[in-house]
């Protein structure tokens, strides 16, 4: 007869005389100080880690009191892959510290895009290609992760993973549909997908315009910037049929973007290159537009003033 061996759910002899408070000390995640030279960025991280007002004040919080919250990685073959605080760790390297608390967890492929992705999808401010590559990547690692065969266009009509949608979209505050017309966004070229972030193109006429062809792409950004225009929701509607017909060229994409559009009204227009010297590097060109109506009335008002001077 074989000897069988009870399993009592304990990890070694040790174990036997813990308490019950220490048997689940040993279950919890421990945090080791890794060299940030060991530490890797997440492969086709989506969130950029910009130099502005929020890194100054995570600087400040770390340089008075270090990391609070330690970061999350994963080992691989030339160190770690973190998951979660790459803005913790470009904060740490610009103080000159050589080490930064880390939790170590082993984790699947999957798994690590879906923590990535959620760890940074509570963040205040997002730009819509952060999104846009954020679900995407989430929602691919979802359905590799149940095993659902791939897709070619995965927000397209054929698409089945609903319910990837939907679960993603109740954990970010976004509806099934809206998480699918910011996966859109990825189809764009790079430079609307720039120009959607500054906000001069919205998300509906980005989103139609996401089905033109690449070359189609490219032949409106060059109209677009020439002429600095951009089109309506109607305009990028007519693109997009267009383009399925094979009659979207050149002399289409002109004529149409040419036309008035319904309520149009007269602009003035600067591009933010020339503006960026005056406002902090981070500024979109609406917290700009604020600011320079600010500045206006504060220069309407002052010289009001000067000229009941010059009266007197």
């Amino acid at each position: 007869m074989k000897n069988e061996k009870i399993n009592l759910g304990l990890t070694g002899y040790d174990e036997l005389f813990m308490s019950s408070e220490e048997r689940e000390d040993t279950k919890k995640p421990k945090v080791e100080e890794i060299s940030i030279l060991d530490l890797r960025p997440f492969k086709d991280h989506p969130f950029r880690v910009k130099e502005d007002e929020e890194m100054e004040q995570l600087k400040k919080s770390i340089h008075e009191s270090g990391v609070l919250v330690p970061a999350l990685a994963r080992p691989v073959e030339d160190g770690y892959e973190l998951i979660s605080g790459h803005r913790r760790m470009a904060a740490c390297a610009a103080l000159g510290l050589e080490t930064m608390p880390v939790i170590v967890r082993k984790m699947t492929d999957e798994e690590a895009v879906i923590a990535m992705v959620d760890s940074n999808l509570q963040r205040e401010h997002l730009l819509p290609s952060e999104k846009a590559f954020a679900y995407k990547m989430k929602m691919e690692a979802m359905d590799r992760k149940v095993g659902r065969p791939k897709n070619g266009d995965q927000v397209g009509p054929d698409y089945k993973g609903i319910r990837s949608a939907e679960i993603i979209g109740e954990q970010a505050g976004d509806s099934a549909s809206q998480v699918k017309r910011y996966i859109r966004l990825t189809n764009l070229i790079p430079e609307i997908l720039k120009m959607v972030d500054e906000e001069r193109v919205a998300l509906t006429p980005a989103v139609e315009l996401s089905y033109l062809e690449m070359f189609e792409q490219n032949a409106l950004y060059r109209i677009m910037e020439r002429d600095d225009v951009t089109p309506s929701v109607y305009q990028a509607k007519l693109m997009r049929q267009l383009s399925r017909e094979e009659k979207l060229n050149d002399a289409a994409i002109e004529k149409l973007i040419s036309e008035p559009k319904a309520n149009q009204k007269e602009y003035v227009r600067v591009p933010c290159e020339q503006l960026r010297r005056y406002f902090p590097q981070n500024a979109t060109p609406k917290q700009m537009q604020e600011t320079l109506l600010r500045a206006m009335d504060f220069y309407r008002q002052h010289s009001r003033v000067d000229k009941e001077r010059e009266v007197r």
